[in-house]
């Protein structure tokens, strides 16, 4: 809808509500939480800890600007980062004002945009009824611009465009900037998609979710007199979770309470913690809260410490934790709430033994301390580790759900995989044939598929026998019909190690490689694609163990298990609800009277991939110290001695974060595994993904293992020519880092499953 400016007159926007006497709304915070509620003048940063009351800070200091300082609702802005917390917002500041709260801007940043954008679509060349493109809509865009450029779908991947042309919005780089800026083929190749892809923006009259922060930046800077009427409008502007801010966020809220000509700053308040900043994988710029102090000169800071949410035995855990972070503002978060019972700690044989310890546990709270199934959560690092948790809960009764992801075995990754073996077990399974007829993708599109479906109703064929003869097929492009008959090609070949009873895993592994599937994963710069590497590892171990327990079982005995726990997995809670299992990422701005901090393990939680990196460590620690501060009265911290990635056998060591809890906070039920560790492997999931062919080679496991020296040329089917500057390892454990020049860089693989050739 279109807001003209009279809309926003502030003379039209205040209908009285019962007057509140300002100091009752005082009433009941604490000394910190009022000096944030009363502050006036220059901008103020409330840093606020897990638990401490930020969200009844905000709505009071709201309240109290209409109440003490007779600010009228319309000149308020206040932002957040979820629909959810926006509308809990809302609803609680209209408990304290009244009817006067709908006058307010209480948003999303990107809700705040549309509605500024809505009103000034005409200075930007779009009408008022522009499209918003949402991530589905944005990704089919780009898979079109992609294609119409005749780009190679395995050198530039329109899911990795996406997320690169992203990056550079949410930096407020434009198309222009990012083509001068260029240096190298593939950033001149991202500048030339990214053009294209705006180009088709506007033609549509649509803009991306990236674009409305952007667009809305650069309206502000471009028409003054746009950027006068919205400061004039907004004298007071809120921001909370200032941690989770990217840089365009940053640059909005800058715009809005800057001083023009007469007109002094609004008043900027912005609550957050840098403990709690967890997603710079999204773009989040710690330095926004940190730096805070040095881009207002002027700020005023309020520390909020006193917890109301948990026992002090959590809250000491927690501080010990985060105190190892360097460079961080000191706060210890306290409560008088009593120390509460002790941690309990747990080392697991391996995750199955972690799962059932878990299970066991619950029932226990369940049964002995009136502990209901919606208080409990279990927390783990990646998606993928939900899976043996939720067998465990099936077999054993236990409802549950997963949140900030799909269960398991709906995942889109693991039902590809899935649909490809049902193929191969039965070829006349014609939905899942359609499934994964061009997925990953390999050139057969909805054209070439209808042709197909239409020559099978005429021949009164299935649709795996007109697959047989798509060079009888009428209107089927020569390029389209050439890709089918390999994909024909491709399934014989798979389809004779299932008809020849290879274990499961080994097919699945064959089907990964052989595809292409695991590979344009692997290659993808988006860091869902990393999660969903991992949950088709853990399908993988999945069929080793189903091959351990049924030693004589095939392809279609597998199925028939999942299908089984997938079906069961249906099964709704009932009674007092269920239990919560959800990532760390999910957990953020949750509580639960009992927590599981699962997979304590480094390689696991912190994660592998960050243990070389002192600034992606310091953010797994705030992930740890975000799980930590969930839990309201009791606190579980497990890991597994050994657990399997890829149907083998990891060892990784406790968790660093373990070791910086006291050992006075935890009572340990177990504080050793019962089996002995080897050598730690080197084969983990990382390796397997670094190793992994980016092309049709021998499937994983399968691939001779070629001896390399310092200085030998290798070439690898992805990343071309290079030189091998290390080595490591050895047997199915070797591997090499080779240098492939600019672009790629140096790469350690690992030998057994990279696609490399010694020359």
């Amino acid at each position: 809808m279109t807001l003209p400016y009279d809309d926003f007159a502030p003379a039209v926007l205040a209908p009285q509500a019962p007057r509140v006497a300002p100091e009752r709304l005082l009433e009941g915070l604490n000394p910190q939480q009022r000096a944030a509620v009363v502050h006036e003048g220059s901008p103020l940063l409330v840093v606020a800890g897990a638990g401490s009351g930020k969200t009844k800070v905000l709505t009071t200091r709201i309240a109290y600007l209409l109440a003490a300082r007779g600010v009228q609702p319309g000149e308020v802005l206040a932002i957040t980062f979820t629909n959810k917390a926006a509308g809990e917002m809302k609803e609680r500041v209209a408990a304290l004002v009244g009817g006067r709260a709908r006058m307010m801007w209480v948003s999303t940043f990107h809700s705040a945009c549309v509605r500024i954008l809505r009103a000034e679509a005409k200075k930007l060349g779009f009408t008022t009824t522009f499209s918003i493109y949402d991530q589905a809509d944005a990704q089919r865009l780009m898979t079109l611009v992609c294609r119409d450029l005749d780009l190679d779908p395995k050198r530039f991947p329109a899911r990795s465009m996406s997320n690169q042309v992203s990056d550079l919005k949410n930096e407020l780089v434009d198309w222009e900037t990012a083509r001068d800026q260029a240096d190298n083929v593939v950033q001149k190749q991202v500048a030339e998609v990214y053009a294209t892809y705006q180009a088709r923006l506007r033609e549509a009259n649509a803009m991306d979710f990236d674009d409305l922060i952007m667009t809305t930046v650069d309206l502000l800077r471009v028409f003054p007199d746009v950027a006068e009427h919205y400061r004039r409008r907004f004298r007071h502007v809120l921001v909370d979770e200032y941690q989770d801010t990217n840089h365009a966020q940053y640059t909005l809220v800058r715009l809005l309470s800057t001083p023009t000509g007469d007109l002094p700053a609004a008043e900027l308040c912005v609550v957050g913690d840098a403990d709690q900043s967890i997603y710079a994988f999204r773009g989040a710029d710690i330095r926004n809260i940190n730096d805070f102090e040095v881009d207002f000169p002027q700020s005023q800071v309020v520390l909020l410490e006193q917890n109301y949410r948990s026992t002090q035995t959590i809250l000491s855990a927690a501080n010990a934790v985060i105190a190892r972070n360097p460079e961080r503002k000191d706060k210890r978060l306290w409560t008088d709430a009593g120390d509460g019972e002790r941690i309990v700690g747990y080392v697991a044989d391996n995750e199955h033994d972690e799962a059932a310890f878990v299970a066991g546990e619950v029932d226990r709270l369940l049964d002995e301390e009136g502990i209901k199934h919606s208080d409990v959560a279990v927390f783990y690092r990646t998606n993928a580790q939900s899976r043996v948790f939720e067998e465990v809960f099936v077999r054993v009764g236990l409802p549950y759900r997963v949140v900030g992801g799909v269960r398991f075995y709906e995942r889109k990754e693991v039902r590809d995989a899935l649909a490809y073996l049902r193929v191969l077990a039965n070829p006349a399974d014609t939905v899942s044939l359609r499934r994964i007829l061009n997925t990953p993708r390999r050139g057969i599109g909805d054209r070439a598929e209808a042709c197909i479906e239409a020559f099978a109703s005429r021949e009164r064929i299935g649709f795996a026998a007109a697959i047989r003869r798509c060079d009888e097929v009428p209107g089927m492009a020569a390029r389209s019909a050439k890709a089918v008959t390999e994909f024909a090609d491709l399934m014989d070949e798979l389809r004779s190690l299932v008809d020849g009873n290879m274990p499961p895993a080994e097919v699945l592994e064959a089907v990964l490689d052989r595809t292409g599937y695991l590979a344009e994963l692997a290659a993808s710069t988006d860091p869902q694609d990393e999660s969903r590497v991992e949950n088709l590892a853990e399908l993988v171990g999945v069929a080793r163990e189903f091959s351990e327990r049924v030693p004589d079982g095939g392809v279609p005995a597998f199925l028939e298990q999942v299908s089984l726990v997938a079906d069961a997995d249906t099964v709704p809670g009932e009674g007092d609800g269920v239990v919560t299992l959800m990532t760390l990422h999910a957990a953020k701005g949750l509580e639960y009277p009992a927590v599981f901090l699962t997979g304590l393990e480094d390689g696991v939680f912190p994660h592998l991939r960050t243990l070389g990196d002192e600034r992606e460590l310091q953010e797994e620690r705030r992930l740890a110290y975000v799980g930590i501060t969930r839990a309201r009265q009791r606190l579980y911290l497990s890991r597994s001695h050994m657990r399997s990635a890829w149907g083998q056998t990891s060892y990784n060591p406790p968790s660093r974060f373990l070791d910086e809890v006291p050992d006075v906070l935890v009572d340990w039920r177990r504080s050793e595994s019962s089996i002995a560790a080897p050598t730690p492997a080197l084969t983990t999931v990382t390796s397997r993904v670094i190793g992994t062919a980016r092309g049709r080679t021998a499937g994983p496991g399968l691939r001779p293992i070629p001896a390399l020296e310092v200085g030998d040329r290798v070439n690898h089917d992805a990343f071309g020519l290079g030189t091998v500057t290390a080595t490591r390892g050895a047997g199915d454990s070797t591997q090499a880092e080779v240098d492939f020049g600019a672009g790629t860089g140096a790469k350690w693989l690992l030998l057994r499953y990279a696609p490399l050739e010694k020359l």
